[in-house]
């Protein structure tokens, strides 16, 4: 019988005032129970737009009748002919803006928690999965992909499904790009991105960390090695800064430095020796979900006050929502509609306060959203011993500047078509390497499209 309840299944979280203390997951997921009950409010409709609202095309309506079926097994295999990575989707995609945001029910009533009944089934799975997937008969053909976050795991996992002997040069230490030194423990545990690592493993797909292309080996030596093309899913990890006095004292991060020593590097951890202050009083410069991260995270490594600083008013935020629920909920002090003049510093060069100036909302600007007008003689200070900017990143240029024929934008992003195909023969890219910084599913979506046109274009070679 179908669950005609106008809201969601609610769930469950840790108390905001403890989880404020601990890197632990904010959110705890369905219990079997749950999950049925909520899949009961899907309509199963005859034209699902949720599946047309996800990039990567889950095929929703199905597995969620399997979740109110109680056949979670079925649910997950279906999930997973599309998506490879459902236990990262199922917590870090912004549903609101997609699949969720494209659900019928949502139009009178909350829509179905998609995003929620995902998650559950891949937890699920991972508790109680008996067998591990097996490599397919091999081909007989290499590929090389180049960075091992969302975008190049989606592609070397489709190209592995398909028999192509897949290997992954990753510059870090560990395997995951933003998965592991991005995202923080207590939205994406670390422990799950590894099992869906260790999944595409499973696939017969390797991985080589601290190669660095460019440095340890270039693109064309990888063609030398016999690979017959290359994915560059290598991210944008190169931080930007407002260029503003004051931005060189101690004590100023970029949240890209600040949540990789965090997250990859454990410095909440006590155990670990990872140089990192500890700070009584941090100002966040940024409104987007990289922002949230890092002002919770400062939050839990310690901090008494932790101010958000972000230049327009919260409807232009653009943040999560739920992010900004779980950060206000958790004690985090918003200071909208400002904008950061210089970082002040003390006699020894150490962050001591930051200074800002008000603003007012004129007209849209390119991007669609109300362009941020300074107020004259409306400067204050807020004392503050750390600053972590968060306004953005693009990617390294060091691919670009050791690799012959590859088109970039002004901006160091990779050109690329909508399968991913660069200037380059047999090289293709995608995720923030081509885009700048965008979500986790977007990149899979891009990785995913990749591999298809890998596919094809080894084959016309045949």
């Amino acid at each position: 019988m179908a669950n005609m309840n106008p809201k969601k299944t609610p769930v469950p979280e840790q108390d905001p005032k403890v989880r404020a203390c601990n890197f632990e997951e904010v959110t705890l997921g369905y219990t079997e129970e749950m999950a049925i009950e909520e899949a009961k409010r899907c309509l199963n409709c005859k034209n699902p737009l949720c599946r047309a609202g996800c990039p990567v095309s889950v095929r929703i309506p199905e597995f969620i009748a399997k979740v109110a079926e109680g056949n979670f097994d079925e649910a997950y295999d279906i999930i997973t002919s599309t998506n490879l990575l459902p236990a990262v989707c199922g917590r870090v995609c912004p549903q609101e803006k997609q699949c969720e945001g494209k659900c019928i029910r949502g139009i009178k009533a909350e829509s179905v928690g998609i995003g929620a009944l995902e998650r559950f089934v891949a937890d699920y799975h991972r508790k109680h999965k008996n067998t591990s997937a097996t490599a397919p008969a091999s081909n007989g053909h290499k590929v090389a992909v180049v960075g091992s976050g969302p975008s190049g795991l989606t592609c070397a996992g489709s190209l592995a499904k398909l028999g192509y002997d897949v290997t992954i040069f990753e510059a870090f230490h560990k395997a995951g790009g933003v998965l592991v030194y991005g995202i923080p423990e207590f939205r994406l545990p670390k422990a799950i991105v590894q099992e869906e690592i260790d999944n595409l493993k499973d696939l017969g797909v390797k991985i080589v960390t601290n190669a660095i292309v460019g440095r340890s080996f270039s693109i064309d030596e990888l063609f030398e090695e016999g690979y017959e093309s290359v994915f560059i899913g290598s991210g944008a990890g190169l931080p930007q800064f407002m260029n503003i006095p004051g931005e060189n004292l101690l004590g100023v991060y970029s949240a890209n430095e600040y949540l990789t020593r965090i997250n990859l590097m454990k410095a909440y951890l006590d155990e670990y020796d990872t140089p990192i202050k500890r700070a009584k009083n941090v100002a966040v410069v940024g409104g987007g979900n990289v922002a949230m991260d890092a002002a919770r995270s400062a939050k839990r490594m310690g901090a008494e006050n932790v101010y958000v600083i972000y230049r327009r008013s919260m409807d232009e935020l653009p943040a999560r929502r739920e992010e900004v629920h779980h950060a206000i909920d958790e004690g985090i002090d918003f200071k909208l509609l400002n904008n950061p003049t210089q970082i002040l510093g003390d006699e020894n060069g150490h962050v001591r306060a930051i200074e800002c100036v008000q603003m007012e909302l004129g007209e849209p600007d390119a991007s669609g959203r109300r362009r941020p007008i300074e107020k004259k003689g409306s400067e204050f200070t807020i004392d503050v011993d750390a600053v972590i900017i968060s306004i953005g990143t693009i990617p390294n240029p060091l691919i670009k500047s050791t690799t012959e024929g590859l088109e970039t934008t002004p901006k160091g992003c990779i050109v690329a078509n909508e399968v991913g195909q660069t200037s380059r023969e047999g090289v293709f890219a995608g995720g923030d390497a081509v885009t700048g910084a965008a979500t986790v599913i977007l990149a899979m979506e891009a990785g995913k499209k990749a591999a298809a046109a890998i596919d094809e274009y080894i084959k016309s070679k045949q």
